[in-house]
């Protein structure tokens, strides 16, 4: 056991974030971050657990994979010291019980120190979701989860009770004489044809770079479309990993002046034959580490995005929309509302359509001399009316929201808009000199791009676009629906709480007689506590993939060291001094981690523009900050998980 926690610490610690990340995340429902929360918030805090609890169990599935691996490893390391007490007369099932025994303590010790770590780690976990939820925490309280600490455990005692079974059909399996000829047996290497690999690295640069094209180009990509690219990445990756380790020596060996100097030799040849023995873990390596990034910086780039456009988006307090045609404020006062709980400075506006202005005729490019196949909708029959508003109405409700005014003559128009889509497709259009006809008089565009504005709050950019005309050219039979927007008399956010809840009342479904109302408070809650949830789950996933992936490449490593100590052993008897061996051992360990993980960054690249795309129409997803937070957290792991197997080679190859 002490000399298993010296040579395989990863082992340890692996098993220890486990633990711990597996109870902050199942711990969420008990923290006091829930009291604090208002009912709506509550409900989707609520769903984000149940979403927590169904990917646990897939999380459980990871981690028991990567302990079964890793304890293999273990198993392995040990062949010869089994050996050993079978010669000295040692039955298998005395050996048997020695592991048993061994697993349970490893188990109720790494369970010991790793709920410790997640009780404590759960209360700044409360803290992140009360930020990320914009919720107010009055004093702090210490909350102990029973449900997840026993949860924890039962998860990790089936784990470790596998692992157990495991070591002892493993061990039953081998003979005497294989447990002792372990230290001198080496694994077979076979030599591919370099003419061969090339072929074969080709078509797999070939393969990725067409999947690549396809996700930048999603626009006609169905469901079983997408399993396929998923399918040929796969496999591309196996076999751009098979063809590396075929040639990857020789370009080196051309080069003589650099493969001779030091012990790049040496380091080049170690790196040949792990890559050429571990194509199918490479592999895999590769794609978690791809899936890590992208649900990472995906994950944390939706969150910053949503919040940065709820920020942006519910710049008042609420907002009223009659559609039955009347004035919002009288509708209001006629059902009972008590408009002294809005600050005097509301606003409201009146939205017009007519049937001379409809999609058909404003997105129909006839006589221009622009080309937007790519984005242009069906127009044929398309009779849904674009929407009016006056000048001066628009920019009175642009300066209550801090946005630009537009300034129209009588001959022009203008189109606010803030989502992206239509915004190209519009202001090829634009540009290009588009006119519409309204009562016999043809408007110009007064801008050569849409103005970014909305007028209702939304959780995303959802204003496909608004005509602004001026006032005089704006016919009353025209007229729609009427919208008010406005803040609520109140100092604190108790207040306007309270507020809130009292204009709910009026939020009916008659859309006939009905008033619909959108509060800044119910869509941040809502759309923001969504957002949140998905970056808890991102969040958990891209940990518990990165630190599979790293934990694998270290037990790799250090599996590597203990069978290459004779190795290192004849540098030093050559007269190889300790600090051009230690020098090598951290260049191979780098190159070891860094080439997967270059693939894997390629292939986020393309990841993220896919699922920029995809994700269109929540707006510019705030890339530069996802990134960046999920660089500190991958280096943080990743390279953690580096030097430490960088630390623990270096004493292992310095043992006699």
């Amino acid at each position: 056991m002490k000399k298993s926690f010296k040579d395989y610490a990863i082992y340890f610690l692996t098993l220890i974030l486990g633990v711990a990340i597996f109870y902050i995340f199942n711990s969420l429902d008990s923290q006091q971050a829930m009291s604090v929360m208002g009912n709506s918030t509550y409900e989707i805090i609520d769903f984000m657990i149940q979403m927590l609890g169904g990917v646990s169990v897939f999380v459980s599935f990871i981690l028991g994979f990567l302990i079964v691996y890793a304890n293999n490893f273990l198993i392995k390391r040990r062949n010869k010291e089994f050996g050993i007490y079978m010669t000295l007369g040692m039955g298998k099932m005395q050996i048997s019980r020695i592991l048993l025994g061994e697993t349970f303590l490893i188990g109720l010790l790494s369970l010991a120190v790793g709920l410790l770590i997640g009780i404590f780690g759960a209360q700044f976990m409360s803290l992140l979701v009360v930020r990320m939820f914009n919720g107010v925490m009055d004093g702090y309280q210490f909350v102990f989860s029973g449900d997840a600490f026993w949860k924890t455990i039962l998860y990790f005692g089936i784990m470790f009770l596998i692992v157990a079974v495991f070591n002892v059909i493993s061990l039953s399996r081998y003979t005497l004489s294989e447990l002792l000829a372990a230290g001198r047996k080496n694994e077979k290497i076979g030599m591919k044809n370099p003419i061969r690999c090339v072929v074969v690295f080709l078509l797999a640069v070939a393969d990725l770079a067409y999947q690549y094209y396809q996700v930048s180009h999603p626009e006609e990509i169905t469901t079983s479309g997408i399993l396929v690219i998923i399918l040929a990445g796969c496999v591309g990756t196996f076999l751009f990993f098979w063809s590396l380790s075929g040639f990857l020596l020789q370009i080196f060996q051309k080069s003589r002046k650099y493969y001779l100097r030091d012990l790049n030799a040496f380091i080049l040849r170690q790196i040949h034959s792990k890559v050429n023995t571990m194509v199918f873990s490479m592999t895999l390596i590769c794609l978690m580490l791809f899936l890590t990034i992208c649900v990472l910086g995906g994950g944390l780039g939706i969150n910053f995005s949503f919040q940065k456009m709820l920020r942006e988006l519910t710049p008042v307090d609420v907002n009223f929309t009659d559609i039955s045609g009347a004035e919002a404020s009288t509708k209001l006062k006629e059902k009972g509302f008590d408009m002294s709980l809005l600050e005097d400075g509301y606003v409201e506006v009146s939205f017009y359509n007519t049937p001379e202005l409809t999609l058909k005729d404003t997105l129909d490019r006839t006589g221009l001399d622009v080309d937007i196949s790519g984005l242009a909708v069906n127009l044929e029959g398309n009779e849904i009316q674009e929407t009016i508003m006056k000048e001066s109405e628009y920019n009175r409700l642009a300066a209550l929201y801090g946005m630009e005014p537009v300034e129209v003559e009588e001959d022009t128009y203008a189109i606010v808009s803030d989502y992206e889509v239509t915004e190209e497709l519009r202001n090829q259009l634009l540009k290009a000199g588009k006119t519409i006809s309204l009562n016999g008089k043809t408007y110009e565009p007064a801008y050569e791009n849409c103005v970014y504005g909305f007028v209702e709050m939304m959780a995303n950019h959802g204003n496909t676009g608004i005509f602004i005309l001026a006032d005089d050219q704006v016919r009353e039979e025209w007229r729609g629906s009427s919208f008010l927007a406005g803040d609520y008399r109140a100092d604190t956010q108790k207040e306007k709480e309270q507020i809130d809840q009292e204009v709910m009342k009026y939020d009916v479904t008659n859309m006939s007689d009905g008033l619909l109302i959108n509060t800044k408070i119910d869509i941040i809650a809502v759309s923001g506590g969504l957002s949140a949830s998905v970056t808890f789950v991102s969040i958990y996933l891209g940990i518990i993939f990165l630190i599979c992936s790293a934990a694998i490449l270290a037990l790799k490593e250090l599996s590597e060291s203990s069978d290459n100590k004779e190795r290192y052993a004849m540098l030093r008897k050559l007269g190889t001094d300790e600090k051009m061996i230690n020098q090598a051992l951290f260049r191979q360990i780098g190159i070891f981690f860094f080439i997967p993980l270059l693939l894997a960054a390629v292939h986020s690249v393309f990841g993220m523009i896919f699922i920029k795309i995809a994700l269109q129409s929540l707006g510019r997803i705030d890339y530069f900050s996802s990134v960046l937070a999920a660089a500190v957290i991958f280096i943080l792991i990743y390279g953690a998980y580096f030097l430490l197997t960088y630390f623990g080679s270096k004493r292992i190859i310095r043992n006699p």
